[in-house]
């Protein structure tokens, strides 16, 4: 089962890895010399670059795709809540497993969306993120108080 629910995530992990990717070189070319690189909490930009800078989430993305790939096979490295055993070391890389895919999954539609945003506001000032951007932290971070509270109860 386990085996399963990671491989889903690895091809809808790598799905959007490679939409960034398309997104990002579809519409550089269209893009303006200057592009939002940051916003504020209100979702407006406040600094701005050159559009060269449309690449770095999709590099970031990658990285994390591969970093994320590489902690995922060698569970046994990683720093865990609880004391591993040879009697709980089974459920614990399962929790840990899963959370690393889950958490990638939703920083990559974090990005997806992040850039989303910042191409349709190079092109139009008036324009909103699809999905607001702040409503990410909370999945985020109940994925990983989630995960410690499942670290504790398989303990």
């Amino acid at each position: 089962m386990g085996s399963v629910i990671f491989s889903v995530f690895d091809v809808l992990n790598l799905i959007l890895v490679l939409l960034l990717w398309i997104y990002t070189l579809k519409i550089y070319k269209k893009l303006p010399e200057k592009i939002p690189t940051h916003f504020d909490f209100e979702g407006k930009p406040d600094h701005f670059g050159k559009k060269r800078f449309a690449f770095l989430l999709p590099v970031l993305s990658a990285i994390f795709y591969i970093a994320f790939i590489f902690i995922s096979k060698f569970p046994e490295t990683g720093n865990f809540p609880v004391e591993i055993t040879d009697v709980n070391s089974s459920a614990q890389f399962f929790i840990m497993i899963l959370l690393m895919k889950g958490l990638l999954f939703f920083i990559l539609l974090l990005f997806l969306n992040i850039q989303d945003y910042t191409f349709r506001y190079s092109f139009n000032a008036e324009s909103k993120a699809r999905v607001p951007i702040l409503i990410f932290i909370p999945f985020i971070f109940l994925s990983v108080m989630a995960a410690i509270i499942a670290a504790y109860v398989y303990r």
